[in-house]
Formats: structure tokens, C-alpha cells, sequence
């Protein structure tokens, strides 16, 4: 039998490995912007156009390259992090496996001119799916500069799954944010298609995170700190108000990498455990050192799980470390225990001097005489008018009401019967959240709240297919601040929007004026109901856009429908109940949840029996 194995040629293992380490345009501004930090820049800028599927530029004024290492590094596992095994056990860079230039240069057009500082010529050198094309001496400034042109050009497949350009900037976006929150000595900037996104200057921690996700998170922020002997926590966590429904604002750095972690993310939720409502997540940006011995981060090409030699000793400190941050700013609930139990009042309030209540007694009162006092009769006519309304409620039981004319009564209760469900029957209110009425099988119930949502959510999905949204301007328009992955969303989204009614204008890259809404939304809600709908979108970037669309019409008419409690009018009940038959599938909503229930009739006479 002929030998059937062998070696695959350098392009082909290079594309293989390009599909573990660089899987959409984020992933080649990950790699650029470490291997720019790792060279020790203190300046970075990223140039970006179409989202990273025309072209992934990344300049920085790092150590430069010889061009002999220049041309090396293109060459897979070329990298000069690593000289021996046992270096693996003490990595504190972030790049060190030599993949990454290798893969971006097997799938894209990649030019790269670099310069070692004080040298005065530099290297220019142009590689296109793993072919080298030109090398030559360059006059350029010190430091590198990476140009990725056409990402996956010969692998179309692979570009043609790539998402929209909202989707993939938004993580570019995410990528650079992760490497800026971690190098607040740095200067970082992005830009996008001729605009600029961020111009971060060298700054603090704290003032990054500003700069970063904006004004609104400065008052929000809770520090955390704590230093042992096993690992050094730090960072920050935002207050319970700040929690969301959807993830995205939860970063774990470690040894300044970006890591993700579900043992650890657990400590954090159970920190706030009380706190926060069920189903949400809470904002935080802790920071973990610990020696790179007792880690080992090689387990995966992009490099953002880790492996702790002692986990539950991580766990326990971190707990302890958001719990206690939590308590010391008076945000987790304590107890003080030197307090008494009973209620403390001053004796002094506002001014007013608190009297000791006087309790007056009745020397001659007899328990075992019966008198008719004044108070006795109060309760006694109470409970006579109560005794009287609960004999008289069965017909509010039953449905029957004075005015509706088309119930026939009997003597006996038994042979009552409720109006059928047509335009013409009256309708009931049960608990000002019950609608009732009834048909041949039964007893019908219609829950207001979620047939509203049912009718409104057919009513935004039409305006949002037709672009027929009716908007009710503001007499003062409302600016809203966004974070930058947020803004270049809504931007893609502007159509939509002003489908459902919201009349919007942006005044600046992160700024969005709100001219008008919806009729059927509050002034008050505006806002939260439009970052509502950014989370939808950004923790949904897989699901189709009619899908999105569907979330975004959900999510309105849950926001504008009637609230259990709310007293409805006959005409009201019938308008709700008439637009809500006409759908083919009226009994449902959101999720499967039912919106109409029928008693049936067998199961009244079982109860009869």
C-alpha cells in the first residue's frame, strides 16, 4: 500500500491556523494592538474601513523591527517570547505563540514598514496569502505600521459568513476597549471610515473607564481592592442600578489579559446576591495578579481562558473582595448589632417635641356585659353591609351585571347564563386584570395586560415592515450619551427606529438628540426603553434581523400596554378583545405565554356535582 500521509504545505497549514486565531476582522486588531503593546508603545492608533473588511490599520511608535526579525515574523511559531519550555510557566506578555502574524498574512494582503528606534532606514514588506511579494528599505517613522487589506480574500467562504458591518465593528470595538482598560498609560484612537471614535489620552484607571463607556459611569463606580499573599484583586464594580439584563460590561483581566471565566463571574454574582434582580448582571472591571506560575493561559489560541492552579482560593478572595467593597460604601445591606431592636425615635423631630402617648383605661368596663355602644354598632353595621354584599356578589361572580340586558335569569342559580362572546355581549373586568366574557364551550378569560402586548406588537411590527410609525414630538428634546459599541448600533438601526416612532439625530459620535417617541410611551421611559433595545440587538447578533425586529416590537409593546390594575370602560374591554381576535393565533404572546383561557363546561359541572 502507497504512503498516504504528508506534510501540509506552509499556506495550507497557515489558512488552517488563520481559522483558530483570526476568526472575524476584531481578531486581527486584537493581535496588531498586543503585539504593538508587547513592543512597548505608548501610542496606538487603529484606522479602520468597512469594518474591517477593506482594511485593519494599526500604527504604534513600539521598539520597531530589524528587517531580518521583519521578515521572520511571518513565519509560523516565530516569536521571541519563547526560548525553552519551561518559559510557557512564566508568560507576561500577550503574545507568544507566533501564530498570529502568520494566519493574518495567509488569508489577507498584508503590508508592514517598521523602523527601530534611533535607525535610519526602516523595512517595508508586502505578503499576500502567505506569499511574499516585495521587501525593500524603507523611509518611514519608528515603530510599525500594519496594513490588512481585503481580510479573507482567497477564503470566501469565511468572508462570506462574516455579519453585517454594525455587528463586526461593534467587535472591533469590543477588542479595542478590552486592550484600552488595561493600558491606561497608553494613548489609544480609533477610527472608522474617516470618523473618529475614541481619542483616549494617558490618564487613570478610573478616568479610563470614563472616557471609555462615558460621563454617567463616574458617580457608579464602587472601588474594589485586595491584596493577599495568593493574588492581588483590584479594579472596580458599578452600583446595583447599573445591573442590565443583558451581559457586556463584565471584564476580567488578568496579568492585564483579557480573560473569560464562569467560576469567577460566579463569585461576582454572589457578591451581589440581593442585590440586583433576578436575571440581571452587574457592571465590573476587576483587575487579577497573580504569579504566572500558578496560571496557565496556553490552553487556547486566543488566549482568553485560563487555568488557575488554586481556583477556589481565587473564588474566596474575590467574593470577599466585591462583598466587602459593597458593605464599605453602604451599598450591600449590614446589620448593626450594638443598635437596639425596637424602633429609634428622637425625641426631638424637625423641631417638634414627640409626646409619650397617653392610653386611657375604663375602670368599670365588663367583658360578659353586652352592650350596644356606639362603636359596636359601627361594626355591626359593617358586617351586616358586608354580609349583604356577599350574598348580592354572586351575580358579579357569575358575570351578570344591571346593564346587560341579553343575560336571562332564573330563580335558580344553577340555570344562570352568561352572555356568548360576540361584538354585541357585554364584557367583565375580574380583578381590574381579567377580561370576561364567555362562548359555546365555556367560560372565557382574556388576561388585559398580555392581550395589549399581543395587539401592540402586531401594530409596531407592521409600522416597522411598512415604515409607517407615527411619532409625537417633544417639546424639549432630550440628549442621551452612548457608549461607542452602542452608537454605531443604533446608527444602523436609525430606520427601525423611526419606523416604531422615535424621531432621532445625532448631535456627535456618542450623543443622540430624542426629538420624538411613540404616542404610547412616557417621556420619562424614553431612554431606558432605548437602551432596552440596544441590549436586545447586541446580545442577539446571531439571530436573523426579522428575529431582531420581532424583539424590538416585543419590547415597545411591553413597555406601552395597559398594566394590571388599570380600570377599563365596556368600550375599552371590547376594542381590546375585538383587535385581538383577528389575529390567526390570538390565544398567545411573547414566548408562548397565553393570553386566553376557557373554564370549560364539563369541568363547571364536575364542580356541581
Amino acid at each position: 500500500m502507497a504512503d498516504i500521509i504528508q506534510l501540509l504545505p506552509d499556506n495550507v497549514a497557515n489558512q488552517i491556523a488563520a481559522g483558530e486565531v483570526v476568526q472575524r476582522p476584531a481578531s486581527a486588531v486584537k493581535e496588531l494592538m498586543e503585539n504593538a503593546i508587547d513592543a512597548g508603545a505608548t501610542t496606538v492608533r487603529v484606522v479602520i474601513k468597512d469594518a474591517g473588511k477593506t482594511l485593519i490599520q494599526v500604527l504604534d511608535n513600539g521598539s520597531g523591527m530589524s528587517d531580518t526579525d521583519a521578515r521572520m515574523s511571518f513565519e509560523r511559531h516565530a516569536t521571541s517570547k519563547i526560548r525553552k519550555s519551561e518559559d510557557l510557566f512564566h508568560i507576561v506578555t500577550k503574545g507568544f505563540r507566533g501564530e498570529a502574524l502568520a494566519s493574518i498574512a495567509a488569508v489577507a494582503q498584508v503590508e508592514m514598514r517598521t523602523k527601530i528606534r534611533g535607525a535610519t532606514l526602516g523595512t517595508r514588506i508586502e505578503i499576500e496569502g502567505s506569499r511574499v511579494l516585495l521587501q525593500e528599505v524603507d523611509s518611514c517613522p519608528e515603530g510599525t505600521n500594519f496594513s490588512i487589506k481585503n481580510l479573507f480574500f482567497n477564503v470566501p467562504a469565511r468572508r462570506y459568513f462574516l455579519k453585517g458591518d454594525a455587528i463586526e465593528f461593534r467587535h472591533i470595538i469590543d477588542e479595542f476597549q478590552r486592550v484600552a482598560l488595561t493600558h491606561s498609560d497608553v494613548e489609544f484612537a480609533l477610527t472608522h471610515n474617516g470618523s473618529e471614535v475614541f481619542s483616549l489620552s494617558r490618564t487613570t484607571l478610573r478616568q479610563r473607564i470614563v472616557h471609555v463607556f462615558g460621563a454617567r459611569y463616574n458617580e457608579k463606580l464602587v472601588p474594589v481592592e485586595e491584596f493577599t499573599d495568593i493574588v492581588k484583586v483590584s479594579g472596580y464594580v458599578g452600583k446595583p442600578d447599573m445591573s442590565k439584563k443583558t451581559r457586556g460590561d463584565q471584564f476580567f483581566f488578568l496579568n492585564n489579559r483579557f480573560i473569560r471565566n464562569s467560576y469567577l463571574h460566579h463569585a461576582v454574582m454572589n457578591a451581589f446576591e440581593g442585590l440586583i434582580p433576578s436575571g440581571h448582571f452587574p457592571l465590573y472591571l476587576i483587575y487579577i495578579e497573580i504569579d504566572p506560575a500558578q496560571i496557565d493561559i496556553n490552553i487556547h489560541p486566543t488566549k482568553t481562558e485560563v487555568k488557575f492552579q488554586d481556583e477556589r482560593a481565587v473564588y474566596a478572595i474575590l467574593h470577599a473582595a466585591v462583598k466587602r467593597a459593597l458593605g464599605r460604601h453602604n451599598i450591600a445591606p449590614t446589620l448593626d448589632f450594638d443598635q437596639e431592636t425596637a424602633i429609634q425615635i428622637s425625641p426631638l423631630h424637625s423641631g417638634v417635641y414627640v409626646r409619650q402617648p397617653e392610653v386611657r383605661i375604663n375602670p368599670d368596663f365588663n367583658p360578659f356585659e353586652r352592650r350596644e355602644t356606639d362603636g359596636n354598632q359601627a361594626l355591626k353595621s359593617w358586617f351586616d353591609q358586608r354580609e349583604k354584599k356577599s350574598a348580592d356578589g354572586w351575580q358579579d361572580l357569575m358575570g351578570i351585571q344591571s346593564d346587560l340586558d341579553r343575560v336571562s335569569t332564573a330563580p335558580d342559580i344553577g340555570q344562570i347564563k352568561l352572555i356568548e362572546l360576540s361584538e354585541e355581549g357585554a364584557l367583565l373586568q375580574l380583578n381590574r386584570r381579567y377580561i370576561l366574557s364567555t362562548s359555546s364551550q365555556g367560560i372565557v378569560v382574556i388576561d388585559q395586560q398580555r392581550a395589549h402586548e399581543r395587539v401592540l406588537f402586531e401594530q409596531y411590527l407592521r409600522q416597522m415592515e411598512r415604515g409607517e410609525g407615527m411619532s409625537q414630538q417633544l417639546l424639549f428634546p432630550e440628549q442621551m450619551e452612548l457608549q461607542a459599541a452602542e452608537a454605531s448600533l443604533l446608527k444602523d438601526r436609525m430606520h427601525e427606529m423611526a419606523a416604531l416612532g422615535f424621531d432621532l439625530q445625532f448631535v456627535s459620535d456618542r450623543e443622540v438628540n430624542i426629538l420624538g417617541i411613540p404616542p404610547e410611551i412616557p417621556v420619562s421611559g424614553t431612554q431606558p426603553l432605548i437602551q432596552q433595545f440596544i441590549q436586545l440587538v447586541m446580545a442577539d447578533t446571531d439571530s436573523p434581523e426579522q428575529a431582531s425586529f420581532e424583539k424590538m416590537a416585543w419590547s415597545l409593546a411591553r413597555s406601552s400596554s395597559i398594566r394590571y390594575g388599570q380600570l377599563l370602560t365596556q368600550p375599552e374591554m371590547k376594542d381590546l378583545v375585538q383587535r385581538l381576535l383577528v389575529f390567526d393565533d390570538p390565544a398567545s404572546t411573547e414566548k408562548s405565554r397565553s393570553t386566553i383561557l376557557t373554564i370549560q363546561n364539563t369541568f363547571l359541572e364536575r364542580q356541581f356535582v
